[in-house]
């Protein structure tokens, strides 16, 4: 039985209607949850605080809440309190807390709005600890318990309810897609240009992020110029096409497997042969790592991301590219989905060094760079929105330093937030997609 409150009512009007039975009820859920590794990992951390200075928040704010270990240590103190001798025993001599509403609400603060999930605290941890798992854990508690934060809860059931989280409707993605089908065909001067529809049988299906046709479709008619010019055997679907699975960021794995299996039915269905997912860092970990584990069997074809398919494009000839048509020099944000916990990291560097004329890198970059502040659901998130922006300030300050005027980044959280400390913080830079970027080199050639 879900213990969920109507997600119509306020968070903390959902938080109040709690009752003790649903803690209990929470507690045992939380035992079910974690299993011998999870157990293993809440009773290793030394407290040694070196995954500190890994985190943006703490970087940024320098408050103890912030630091990773102090994240894990909610999630510790309540494992302990129910599950170690030591703190059923003498709760207040092992720092062993009750989960009750006062925890809850803490939870909520630091699990949600103090953590982007980027996972560079893992990276970081002295004993191996994967943190952002066992964040993610409990968030899925805290969604079983309705505490998901308002703007979060209601962009995963808008996907639930509609097929993708901006609840654009059938018709409308349909007609946006022949109208962005007549804008390449006027781009490029050639009426076979196509972004095919329900194509069955082709090579490829390519999903996207929503936000595309609502608010970037120059980077879904980007998308659909490097198919044309690699003369691709490709597809969009009519009924599912979003690459976002926010499900991920609630820790819900029951409704993140639902979303993924949607892809899964629209595969079938067209009985294409590999799922390409446009620049989106949770939806390729969700998708790609992910959906496996959620649905509990194999999903039966590949998932590669665009930016794989073009780098293979690029490797093999199958499109060109010229460097003089982007002549700003270009920085490149690693999004921490894709990069560091999805093993993305050449294939967008391989597109650069051919697409722009002058690329420069961030420091640290690849698997070390610093999360944006816009993942593990926070641009959903308003409530912490002044917190993201503020931790936002590490990443500005890495791009300043490049004193480049292009940011390219490979996943649309990061673009609708780099977008956002650009505004903010007055950097005065272009932000791009890298397959945009790519299209914008790309070199036509008729036969």
């Amino acid at each position: 039985m879900n213990a969920q409150r109507p997600s119509s009512l306020p968070l903390g009007e959902r938080l109040a209607r709690l009752s003790p039975d649903d803690f209990k009820a929470a507690v045992r859920r939380l035992a079910n949850a974690l299993d011998a590794p999870s157990a293993v990992n809440l009773e290793s951390c030394v407290r040694c605080g070196l995954c500190a200075e890994s985190c943006h928040y703490f970087l940024d704010d320098r408050d103890l809440k912030s630091i990773p270990a102090y994240k894990l240590n909610l999630i510790i103190r309540v494992f302990n309190r129910y599950f170690g001798r030591r703190g059923r025993l003498a709760p207040a001599w092992t720092g062993a807390k009750d989960f009750n509403r006062p925890e809850a609400q803490e939870w909520v603060d630091s699990l949600f709005g103090r953590c982007t999930l980027c996972g560079r605290c893992a990276l970081n941890c002295t004993m191996g600890i994967n943190i952002p798992a066992l964040i993610r854990k409990a968030r899925g508690l805290l969604a079983w318990l309705g505490l998901v934060p308002d703007g979060l809860s209601s962009t995963v059931e808008l996907a639930r309810d509609t097929g993708n989280n901006m609840g654009i409707s059938k018709e409308d993605w349909t007609e946006t897609v022949a109208w962005l089908e007549e804008e390449l065909q006027a781009d490029l001067q050639d009426p076979g240009a196509r972004l095919p529809l329900d194509l069955k049988g082709a090579d490829i299906l390519y999903v996207v992020n929503p936000r595309e046709p609502k608010f970037y479709p120059l980077t879904l008619t980007a998308a659909g110029k490097i198919f044309h010019a690699a003369q691709e055997s490709w597809t969009l679907s009519s009924s599912y096409f979003d690459v976002t699975n926010y499900a991920y960021f609630t820790g819900d794995d029951e409704l993140a497997g639902l979303l993924a299996s949607r892809l899964k039915s629209a595969m079938e269905e067209l009985q294409a042969k590999t799922l390409v997912l446009a620049e989106c860092g949770h939806g390729f970990s969700s998708n790609r790592w992910e959906a496996p584990e959620w649905l509990s069997r194999k999903i039966g074809y590949e998932v590669k991301s665009i930016l794989t398919v073009t780098a293979d494009y690029i490797r093999r000839g199958r499109i060109h590219l010229d460097p003089q048509r982007n002549i700003e020099t270009v920085t490149l944000h690693d999004p921490c989905q894709l990069v560091r916990m999805g093993g993305i990291i050449e294939e967008q560097r391989t597109i650069l060094r051919r697409a722009v004329k002058n690329f420069i890198e961030m420091t640290p970059n690849r698997e070390k760079n610093y999360c944006c502040g816009g993942g593990g659901g926070q641009l959903s998130m308003t409530e912490f929105a002044l917190r993201r922006k503020s931790a936002g300030r590490v990443k500005s300050a890495q791009i300043a330093r490049t004193k480049a005027q292009v940011v390219a980044a490979p996943c649309h959280n990061c673009l609708d937030q780099l977008a956002e400390l650009n505004r903010h913080y007055k950097l005065g830079v272009k932000v791009k997609s890298v397959i945009e970027l790519a299209a914008d080199a790309l070199v036509l050639t008729t036969v």
